[in-house]
């Protein structure tokens, strides 16, 4: 990676220098950051102003417990502060009601693409937010390797969906940088133009994202980027490949109006 621009403000800066941190120090945030961090994800854009996600704290340690195991990462049940972001439709739904209005197409692609969209931008600006405070932060899209017992565990209603977890707090490990994909594989010119094939032209980054997972843990598998592509293309562990299922119980996507 080139070395960063010192001309940049000091906000870009600690973007470019982003790191997931997994171990956080055995100290709890106070009220005042915690209701910040919530005040930020609140203040995030949202589609249609609709405002179509709510935010979760996890404090009862059985439940941070429970969702550490759905999970597969332990340090989940440990230090930090753990939030799990959700589609919310159910209280637009609530407020149609309300109002008199007895249909609705909140079940829709439309609407279910709309909190996912404002869901994950919150889980984001709540990540840049915590940074600049300091803290560390680890998004947890491995909440879905069993989203119905999610579901359970925070007693979700319908036409709500649980979409990324996202534990914070001080850091207690100090991560090497994770190299990015080159930007001419991801930014474009007014249309698509990803040339083919890429795999040669990958090489260097491979080795680059080889040697990252080798001084991250030499105990553990090394691995190259275009590896880890080739085995997630047939990849669907355990109950992830219930989602769609799961949707539909939730009155997502049950019909999709024309």
């Amino acid at each position: 990676m080139e070395p960063l621009n010192e001309s940049i403000n000091p906000t870009i800066q600690r973007q470019l220098k982003h790191k997931t941190i997994r171990a956080f120090q055995r100290i709890d945030l106070d009220h005042t950051t915690i209701n910040t961090l919530v005040d930020v994800a609140r203040h995030t854009s949202s589609s249609q102003f609709l405002q179509a996600f709510s935010l979760i704290s996890v404090t009862d340690p059985h439940i941070k417990q429970a969702i550490a195991e759905v999970s597969g990462q332990p340090y989940v049940a440990e230090n930090g502060h753990l939030f799990i972001f959700v589609v919310d439709q159910y209280r637009n739904l609530q407020i149609g009601k309300e109002k008199g209005q007895a249909e609705n197409r909140l079940g829709s692609a439309d609407k279910l693409l709309a909190g996912l969209a404002d869901a994950t931008l919150a889980v984001q600006n709540t990540v840049n937010a915590a940074e600049s405070l300091g803290l560390g932060a680890v998004i947890l899209g491995s909440i879905l390797n069993d989203p119905q017992q999610i579901i359970d565990l925070l007693g979700l209603p319908k036409l709500t969906f649980p979409v990324l977890g996202l534990a914070l707090g001080y850091p207690d490990q100090a991560p090497q940088l994770k190299p990015r994909l080159p930007e001419e594989f991801m930014h474009f010119e007014n249309q698509y133009q990803l040339k083919t094939p890429i795999v040669p032209e990958l090489k260097d980054y491979d080795a680059r994202v080889h040697e990252y997972y080798d001084l991250r843990d030499a105990h553990r598998r090394v691995d190259t980027f275009t590896n880890q592509v080739q085995r997630s293309l047939m990849a669907q562990p355990g109950k992830r490949i219930e989602i769609l299922h799961i949707l539909h119980k939730q009155g997502f996507l049950v019909k999709d109006p024309d």
